[in-house]
């Protein structure tokens, strides 16, 4: 095994590895920016090195100050967290270029599933059944006038490149079809410096679920069940569960061995989330994450099994261990995530936090990388921390949800809790009754 590892990542995840790290017997070298001096993931690691300002083009995106690190502190292996680099093949390459392993796919795989239409490409071919839509990029109006009528509206246009949200338009009719591409160009160009795009057809109350697998270098590729990740707001995940309360096991086991004996012809390597839209009993490939998901935690608590140091034990070279019969799901778990924002107007409030309080008990766990007395910086994502609760139902699991919201304190700055403290008395979240565009129309009707 790996004698030290740097994390090259920040907050509850960073957080989240040094703790996967120290159980395993591993050093631990934490990367930071001069605004993260005081983190929590820097005081934990066992080592530290600075790699520049607070902007994180200058640092934690800063590929040779994080190299230099590897290189003067002896680690052998980087892990990429998510977000920042966690996705990035060049960084990849240039990890391996220096003789250090990257924990992650192989870096082709990482390029191949970064660009959507190529990734939609690869998996229809490799038999994962995908959203009906263009075969390539969409060049010009007349072009996009043809498919959208072969498939039907409304349509979805969709940047090839990146995610979050950015670049995607909905068209519901020929007339609304020219401001869309339009739109979704400049908006993709803008974030991802390329204005490529396509079209699939826009379900209109699919929900949001991804397969969660683990593959290693020997070919054994396993999955640990389903994630349903429909409740988001301008398609950013809020609140994740594990199992979906819209599956039963007959569907997660077809799906799964599915999304298994694809990714075993492909030879891929490390963790992965394979995402589907989900409508009428049918899947639809939307992309592939080929990285730790934020919300991992939720399948670690109906499986027992710690995601990241099955990648730690994959990277370096080791099987997997077990088998798909091997594999078990206990309970049910959901996870909110705690955001530095206004819960009404989704406002960014970073500073100073003045009393910091997590719940605790049976089945409760809290990933979070803040303290009593940690400002917030302004320069980074908004996620303070992550509420994960587990049950033995999904009933159970809600009861223990409502009780730990009511226990968690974090005074000093706004925060997302109150949102959170509403949604799990709606009829709508108690029953799993809900679609990918719920939230949206919930925050809606509260602010009318």
């Amino acid at each position: 095994m790996f004698d030290k590892v740097l994390i090259a990542n920040r907050g509850e995840i960073a957080m989240r590895i040094v703790r996967a790290c120290h159980e395993m017997g591993i050093r631990t070298v934490a990367i930071h920016s001069t605004a993260d001096a005081n983190a929590m993931h820097v005081r934990m690691a066992d080592e530290s090195v600075c790699v520049g300002p607070a902007p994180a083009r200058d640092s934690y995106l800063n590929i040779p100050a994080i190299v230099t690190a590897c290189e003067i502190t002896g680690a052998q292996a980087v892990h990429p967290g998510y977000g920042f680099l966690s996705e990035n093949a060049r960084f990849a390459e240039i990890v391996e270029e220096h003789n250090l392993i990257f924990i992650g796919p192989k870096p082709d795989h990482i390029r191949l599933m970064g660009d959507k239409i190529q990734a939609k490409a690869a998996v229809k071919r490799l038999g994962i059944p995908v959203v009906p839509g263009s075969d390539g990029g969409i060049t010009d109006d007349d072009e996009a006038k043809k498919v959208a009528a072969s498939i039907g509206y409304p349509v979805l246009v969709k940047a090839a490149a990146g995610g979050g949200g950015r670049g995607m338009k909905v068209a519901r009719g020929e007339s609304e079809l020219s401001l869309a591409l339009s739109t979704a160009r400049s908006e993709a160009k803008a974030a991802f410096g390329d204005d490529a795009v396509y079209l699939e057809k826009y379900l209109e109350l699919p929900r949001h679920i991804e397969i969660q697998v683990l593959a290693d270098a020997q070919g054994s590729v396993i999955h640990l069940g389903e994630r349903d990740c429909s409740l988001q707001r301008r398609h950013q995940k809020v609140w994740e569960e594990a199992g979906s309360p819209a599956l039963n096991a007959e569907a997660r086991d077809k799906i799964g061995a599915v999304v298994t004996n694809a990714l075993s012809q492909l030879g891929y390597l490390g963790v992965g989330t394979v995402e589907f839209l989900y409508e009428n009993g049918e899947f639809y490939f939307i992309e592939m994450n080929t990285r730790l998901q934020v919300e991992h935690p939720v399948t670690e608590m109906i499986t027992g099994l710690d995601l990241v140091r099955e990648q730690l034990r994959v990277a370096h070279g080791s099987a997997i261990g077990f088998g798909q019969s091997d594999v078990t799901f206990a309970g049910h778990a959901i996870e909110c995530r705690i955001n530095a924002e206004n819960p009404a107007t989704f406002r960014p409030s970073p500073g100073l936090i003045k009393d910091f309080h997590v719940p605790g008990g049976l089945g409760v766990r809290v990933d979070s990388a803040a303290y009593s007395g940690y400002r917030i910086p302004p320069h980074y994502d908004s996620l303070i921390g992550k509420l994960i609760v587990h049950g033995r139902s999904r009933t159970e699991c809600l009861m223990r949800l409502r009780r730990s919201l009511s226990e968690f304190v974090i005074d000093g700055i706004e925060t997302t809790i109150p949102l959170f403290q509403s949604l799990v008395n709606e009829p709508d979240i108690i029953n799993g009754d809900y679609s990918i565009h719920w939230l949206e129309n919930y925050l809606k009707r509260r602010a009318a």
